[in-house]
């Protein structure tokens, strides 16, 4: 558990570089409307935002508190894999070892 840890840290460690990479040396918009124009941008968006809906359905069903559900949503809209991995740190810190808490969280 522990190396799943600090690999999901190092994952939100790289993609909030590249994150921060991507808005100071490219245009968003302008990039954004190639990718859509491709077929596999459009297949990669699909597969974005199923693994999106997939993933917040795990943080609604860990979180009992629906504000900090609509926080964490709201972060992962926005910037993505990122704070899946900050909340996949967060989980495996809090779990402390227990895998059962890990995938259920307060419920336990």
């Amino acid at each position: 558990m522990k190396t799943a840890k600090y690999i999901a840290l190092l994952g939100f460690i790289i993609m909030t570089v590249s994150i921060i990479y991507g808005f100071m040396y490219s245009n968003f918009s302008a990039d954004g409307s190639q990718i859509i124009a491709l077929t596999w941008g459009k297949i990669t968006l699909i597969d974005i935002y199923f693994m999106f809906f997939i993933f917040s359905g795990w943080i609604y069903y860990r979180e009992q508190n629906n504000m900090k559900f609509l926080a964490w949503f709201f972060l992962l809209l926005v910037f993505g894999a990122a704070t899946a991995c900050l909340y996949l740190y967060i989980a495996f810190d809090r779990s402390k070892g227990n895998w059962e808490q890990f995938w259920i969280g307060k419920s336990t």
